[in-house]
């Protein structure tokens, strides 16, 4: 059986809108014009000229709305902004460009390695945004439990992730367990996997990463399907509403209990939560079981996907939480 999701799913989708990186800089010119003449008969004083001090970049969020952007287009978007892979497994740290579909010629890429390096570029920052937002509320949650007291406003927050995480008669426990991040490189390696690196049909006609089935959602017929199944393609109107879901089926979904389990245990031991140890653990996302957990970990080996398990949004405020 294919990997069990949820039957549908409703994303309320804010308008989107440009918000493009900027650099700020001196200018020479004006400098310039605006330097004060030397006073009459006053010798001149040499000085040395300072040192240039380059500003910080400052860094907001760009999205990228449906425009059937062409392959090349976001490859030179990419070189603008200085968006290199071995910049963030270094500095792990990613830009927030969120795109909301992949390029339709993304599969035109000749060179393999590129056309990789395109597809972690595009998914990356919409998994860390995914897995941050995750976090902050883990922070939030910490806070709330440390506390003997609960204001109206939290109580109403915790009903919401209660029915989020699909949590039955407020067990604080089970909430902790679910709400949780999914490692950078399952998610990667996952989404890699289900959607032939953002070639897939499923992909580009409806910003499916992960490959989840539906039976009574907006879905994708698949073209070869045995005809005892009568399960659709989850459809997605923008690829970060994807990554959000595939997150809530690995945290809710009762298939996954061992994935959960294992990284609690993890939790408790404070350690790290180790995507490729936790791949043995997602046997029930697809048919193949066994052999599709080899699968995930053969692509996370191969193209050095722990490397970006560390990684966070440039920018983003680290939080020390609180245990558990």
């Amino acid at each position: 059986m294919k990997s069990p999701s949820s039957n549908c799913c409703l994303f309320k989708v804010k308008p989107i809108k440009f918000i493009f990186f900027r650099m700020f800089s001196s200018n020479p010119l004006l400098n310039d014009v605006l330097k004060p003449a030397p006073k009459a008969k006053v010798k001149k004083e040499v000085k040395k000229p300072k040192a240039k001090t380059k500003k910080k970049e400052k860094v907001a969020e760009l999205i990228l709305p449906d425009l059937n952007l062409k392959t090349q287009t976001v490859l030179s978007l990419f070189e603008d902004v200085e968006y290199d892979l071995n910049t963030v497994r270094y500095q792990k740290t990613v830009k927030p460009i969120y795109f909301t579909q992949f390029p339709k010629d993304l599969d035109e890429i000749q060179s393999v390695q590129l056309k990789k390096e395109t597809f972690i570029k595009i998914v990356l920052p919409l998994i860390v945004a995914e897995n941050e937002k995750i976090l902050d509320d883990r922070f939030k949650l910490s806070k709330i439990i440390a506390r003997k007291d609960t204001t109206d406003d939290e109580k109403q927050w915790l009903r919401q992730k209660f029915l989020e995480y699909k949590v039955k008669k407020g067990n604080i426990e089970e909430l902790k367990n679910r709400m949780d991040i999914i490692p950078a490189s399952i998610a990667l390696a996952q989404a890699a996997k289900e959607s032939g690196w953002g070639t897939s049909r499923f992909a580009l006609e409806g910003n499916a990463i992960f490959g989840q089935w539906t039976w009574n959602g907006k879905g994708i017929e698949p073209l070869l399907k045995d005809k005892s199944k009568n399960h659709k393609i989850l459809r997605f109107p923008i690829l970060r509403a994807s990554v959000k879901a595939y997150k809530n089926n690995l945290n809710t979904h009762k298939g996954y209990v061992k994935f959960r389990e294992q990284r609690r245990n993890l939790r408790d031991k404070n350690k790290k939560i180790n995507g490729l140890e936790l791949t043995r653990t997602l046997g029930n996302y697809a048919e193949s079981g066994k052999e599709y957990t080899k699968i995930l970990a053969q692509i996370i080996l191969q193209n050095r996907l722990m490397d970006f398990e560390p990684v966070r949004l440039e920018n983003s405020v680290q939080k020390q939480e609180l245990n558990l």
